[in-house]
């Protein structure tokens, strides 16, 4: 049902927390393949990683919108997931997410789901993440909170663009609030 696209910088600690994360859902037949999209000089780390995990590994130079656009075309499920490296997901998104695949094929129009942020609670509070919280008040949803998608609908709208700067936050920008909803379940970065 779902591909899982992760972009990652080279980090074992990221990549191998946000699969961690995934396990229930493969478990649970809904995510049948990961992608991880590895941009990092020396990628032999995530591609140990990949391989451990089972999962497809690609290298990718270029940037992070390129690597998404990569992982996309590469993907062979009927949904996309689009999560950061680090992203851990709160336990009750597999369910939600059949739910929503659901309710979104039963009514005919696309609409694509973006998880809720949430701050681990270990962390400390910079001036970035003060900035971030209001941006996500007066914008909206940004790329670091993931995004669940059709394939047929990624398309239609163009996907990411490979040579854009802040692809993700463009793509939200042309699904618009009329065809974007925000998810119960949590998305927090480690």
């Amino acid at each position: 049902m779902l591909s899982v696209i992760i972009p990652t910088a080279g980090v074992e600690q990221t990549a191998v927390a946000t699969l961690s994360a995934l396990v229930p859902g493969a478990a649970a037949g809904v995510v049948t393949e990961v992608l991880l999209v590895d941009r990092s000089a020396d990628s032999s780390v995530i591609e140990r990683v990949a391989d451990v995990a089972g999962c497809h590994f690609m290298t990718f130079e270029g940037s992070h919108a390129a690597a998404l656009a990569a992982g996309a075309a590469q993907a062979r499920a009927p949904w996309l997931m689009f999560l950061p490296a680090g992203a851990m997901l709160d336990p009750g998104w597999i369910d939600e997410t059949v739910q929503f695949v659901q309710s979104v094929a039963a009514a005919g129009r696309p609409r694509a789901g973006v998880f809720r942020y949430a701050r681990s609670p270990y962390a400390d509070t910079s001036l970035r993440d003060r900035l971030r919280s209001v941006a996500r008040a007066l914008v909206g949803p940004l790329g670091d909170q993931g995004l669940l998608i059709a394939r047929d609908h990624y398309r239609q709208i163009g996907g990411y663009k490979a040579d854009a700067k802040r692809a993700e936050a463009q793509l939200l920008r042309r699904l618009g609030r009329s065809s974007r909803t925000m998810l119960r379940s949590r998305i927090v970065m480690v």
